[in-house]
């Protein structure tokens, strides 16, 4: 079978989960550090789905690792419908973090009071930057399983 390059186990899966991984721990560090983040709900819900992503992302970049470093990918079909099912679950989530981060950030910009001292915003614009990041990088990687995911149920 021929390798897809960011399928599970390979290493260019490597390197999408390491990347979500990056991308997560900047948007929770634009977000909570130094800022008071707890007193909208939008900007809670991205901080707890980019713990959520950052986890999966980095449980699986360590699955993705052993595989690179003993040359066997995990070819397993349930083990890999999980992947799917995981990366989807939470790809959607981080758009949705994201997309509300963003708007919530925004509508604080636009609305003129003192909500937003100094670079307060601009750090919750960079939060939500790289959550979709993260988010285009979940969903790409579980793109690639999912079109793997067919050739393995013979």
């Amino acid at each position: 079978m021929d390798e897809l390059p960011g399928a599970l186990g390979s290493s260019g899966s490597l390197a999408l989960r390491l990347g979500q991984a990056i991308f997560s721990v900047a948007s929770l560090l634009f977000m909570c550090y130094d800022i008071p983040f707890y007193s909208y709900t939008a900007f809670c819900f991205l901080v707890t789905v980019m713990g959520l992503l950052m986890a999966w992302s980095v449980t699986l970049a360590m699955v993705d690792a052993f595989s690179v470093l003993i040359k066997l990918p995990t070819r397993l079909p349930g083990i890999l419908s999980l992947v799917v099912l995981g990366d989807w679950v939470l790809s959607f989530l981080a758009l949705a973090a994201s997309c509300s981060t963003a708007s919530a950030a925004d509508f604080l910009i636009h609305s003129r009071s003192s909500f937003c001292e100094g670079t307060l915003c601009t750090r919750y614009q960079l939060s939500a930057t790289m959550a979709f990041l993260a988010w285009f990088l979940t969903f790409s990687s579980s793109l690639f399983n999912l079109w793997l995911l067919p050739s393995l149920n013979v």
